[in-house]
């Protein structure tokens, strides 16, 4: 509510809006000090997000590490790059093989005869057509007489099929007036869809629609006879309907680009050394950037006070022990027992810093991959499978590893998931995750801030009109008696 307009001083000479406006300030320290909390804890608010942000980007760079088929990297390399494109997948095997690509896959194309004039009537009555099957279904295209040009037919056809065989004018020669023809092609490669039986009862539309014999063809229209690729690949022919090549050799994507039969090729299958450390690097800044988001937030200065509104908070130390118990719990029984030296990260060039930060030793890192990759693997992946022994999420014994390989990552993601997610235990009850939890927490406090904020509020506008009013009686008194003193004092004078 708006206070009463009132005329400062008028009777008193002094500034009672000043008086008001001080006194309003000194009631107000309270609904300062609840602001102050509300805005720390909207502060804590976006710091959790900033921290679950990370977490989840950890578990991210974790999960490509954390099975074979995105740890493992292999380059794939081919003696001659014009010739045909290859990779590999995680799924390769390292090995040397051969390819010589005796044919590229073709669609099957057709030309009618020529004629002048694409823009000529070539029907003499309605309903002369060209007829021909495709990919196991028959098409008839029929014409009216005066909608028959060649442009026409071919539009009529690609509208009939959907496009599945399309159909152009192709200007043949220039010389004098100049020949057209009308040229189909299937929209697929391959042996299996050539286009047949072909024919035209259009008048002033014909073909020779003999078929091939073999990939040989039988009309001098039949442009193109639709065929497969062909490769030897380690001495095996294979053909294929496109020129995709890809699994014949496990894993292996080979795209022909160029037919050679008297060449042979060399292909080479590699692990990747570059690919497999970028990942481990990405993983390492995605712990690092954790690391340093939970060290700013937890540091405290004798004359500074804390460095982060979160400082104290337990979700940052409940963060930082799941990520290192993941990484670095490993027995001294269990490291005692690695005679491979690939039982821990720092054994294999991954080692903690004094700061919590990771750092990679990337001479040590190429070392224990060029030795012993598998091994260097079975640190970060679980290749044999997880085993909880049957215990449900909530029981004891669910996010226990029971593998014989290490698998860090695996159970990295998995204690982040443990942590982070919320889920319902087969008794009933219910547990939500750290960040929801903790997020529930400060939306209620600040909720409860604004509650507060406002009951104080209203009583502090119920407090101003008050006061606006008491100085306003005060003003009106002391007019009175003013006006009094000078009526008495123009009488006795």
């Amino acid at each position: 509510m708006a206070s009463p307009i009132t005329f400062s001083g008028l009777g008193s000479g002094l500034d009672t809006q000043a008086i008001i406006s001080a006194l309003m300030e000194v009631e107000r320290i309270p609904i300062n000090q609840l602001e102050a909390r509300k805005t720390l804890e909207q502060k804590k608010l976006s710091l959790i997000g900033t921290l679950k942000g990370n977490v989840n980007t950890l578990r991210d760079k974790a999960k490509s590490l954390a099975t074979s088929g995105e740890f493992l990297s292999f380059a794939a390399l081919i003696s001659d790059q014009s010739a045909a494109t290859v990779s590999a997948s995680a799924t390769a095997t390292a090995g040397a093989h051969t390819l010589v690509i005796q044919s590229l896959a073709a669609s099957d194309r057709w030309a009618f005869n020529s004629v002048t004039d694409p823009a000529v009537d070539l029907a003499t009555v309605d309903g002369q057509a060209v007829s021909f099957d495709y990919n196991g279904q028959s098409y008839s295209v029929a014409v009216n007489a005066t909608t028959s040009s060649l442009t026409e037919i071919a539009s009529a056809i690609n509208n009939a099929t959907s496009g599945k065989v399309k159909a152009s004018v192709v200007q043949t020669s220039d010389l004098g007036t100049g020949t057209y023809e009308l040229v189909i092609a299937g929209d697929q490669a391959g042996a299996a869809y050539r286009i047949t039986n072909i024919a035209s009862t259009i008048a002033g539309l014909t073909i020779d629609g003999t078929g091939p014999t073999g990939n040989t063809a039988g009309s001098a229209n039949n442009l193109i006879v639709g065929s497969n690729a062909i490769a030897v690949i380690d001495g095996q022919t294979i053909s294929r309907a496109s020129n995709d090549f890809s699994n014949v050799i496990p894993g292996v994507t080979i795209t022909a680009l160029e037919a050679d039969p008297l060449t042979t090729h060399s292909i080479t299958i590699e692990g990747d050394k570059t690919a497999i450390k970028a990942k481990i690097k990405s993983f390492v800044d995605a712990y690092n950037e954790l690391a340093k988001f939970i060290d700013k937030q937890s540091k405290y200065d004798s004359e500074e006070g804390p460095s982060g509104e979160l400082f104290g908070d337990p979700i940052l130390r409940s963060v930082m022990s799941m990520a290192r118990n993941a990484l670095f719990s490993q027995s001294s029984s269990q490291v005692a027992s690695d005679t491979t030296g690939y039982g821990t990260l720092r054994m294999v060039g991954i080692e903690l810093q004094s700061d919590g930060t990771l750092k990679t030793n990337d001479a040590k890192l190429d070392a224990k991959l060029d030795t012993d990759p598998n091994a260097f693997a079975d640190l970060f992946v679980d290749t044999d499978g997880f085993d909880n022994g049957g215990a449900a999420p909530g029981t004891p014994g669910y996010y226990v590893d029971q593998s014989t390989d290490s698998g860090l990552m695996d159970d990295l993601v998995r204690e982040i998931d443990r942590v982070v997610k919320s889920y319902q235990s087969t008794s009933g009850s219910f547990s939500k995750g750290i960040f929801d939890a903790r997020t529930d927490t400060i939306n209620a406090n600040v909720k409860r801030y604004n509650d507060q904020i406002d009951a104080k509020q209203r009583r502090l506008d119920v407090y101003e009109q008050q006061l606006s009013a008491r100085f306003a009686s005060l003003e009106s008194l002391m007019a009175q008696l003013q006006s009094q003193r000078f009526s008495l004092t123009g009488t006795t004078g």
